[in-house]
């Protein structure tokens, strides 16, 4: 039987968008999983309120549910400890890995697709978005994202680190890419989904990495609606 996930949605029920949802979405696909998805909405609360979860992802694997996207990549390793590892070199230097993706590139990128995500939403959600995320930042959406074209420069140099671990290595995690490269690439396919706005420059050496993240798992990622 399938693992089921719940998977954030946009106004197009194939529009994936979450990097947290892609963080599960790859990591399901890395251990060679079937997953059936079930696309969710932000006000669609009470779909998984019953699984003990406000966000997803969250998974359902037989009797089992497991939200958050580290929980379920530790799910998967514990439970399929068979198929290929999601945590080659452990455990440790991946949670680091999460928390410089967090701190530098979703918190990037946020400032500078928030409005492009509003304009891709369900009618249904648009004013809980708006609200949620305009308290979060203490301006409208319009707001945060002006000026993207000036501040882009310095998002693209907080990418540093990311470009001199792949100048030494083929992948995030080594010598094979596993659930560090897909925390890493999550916030890029989340503003893939959502914008036309182009993070990265034409030259910049990480659409190499980009580029062979999209075409993993028989091009998971690159078959998704997006923006190239």
């Amino acid at each position: 039987m399938a693992i089921r996930m719940y998977d954030l949605c946009g106004a197009e029920p194939q529009r994936r968008f979450s990097p947290f949802c892609w963080r599960a979405r790859l990591a399901l696909a890395h251990k060679g999983l079937e997953v059936e998805t079930i696309p969710w909405r932000f006000t669609e609360k009470e779909a998984i309120a019953a699984h003990g979860s406000k966000t997803v992802p969250v998974i359902l694997d037989g009797g089992k549910a497991v939200s958050d996207s580290w929980a379920i990549a530790e799910y998967l390793e514990d439970e399929y400890p068979d198929r290929p590892a999601l945590f080659p070199n452990g455990r440790g230097e991946a949670r680091f890995v999460k928390a410089w993706s967090e701190a530098v590139l979703s918190a990037g990128i946020i400032t500078l697709v928030v409005h492009d995500i509003y304009q891709h939403l369900d009618p249904v959600d648009l004013d809980y978005f708006r609200t949620s995320r305009e308290k979060r930042f203490g301006r409208t959406l319009e707001e945060v994202q002006a000026g993207r074209e000036d501040r882009v420069k310095g998002f693209r140099q907080s990418l540093t680190p990311l470009r001199l671990t792949l100048q030494a290595q083929p992948w995030v995690a080594g010598a094979q890419p596993g659930f560090a490269d897909h925390m890493c690439v999550a916030p890029l396919l989340w503003a893939r989904a959502i914008s036309e706005f182009p993070l990265l420059e034409a030259d910049d050496p990480l659409n190499d990495w980009r580029n062979r993240m999209l075409d993993l798992y028989d091009g998971l990622a690159r078959s998704a609606p997006g923006y190239d």
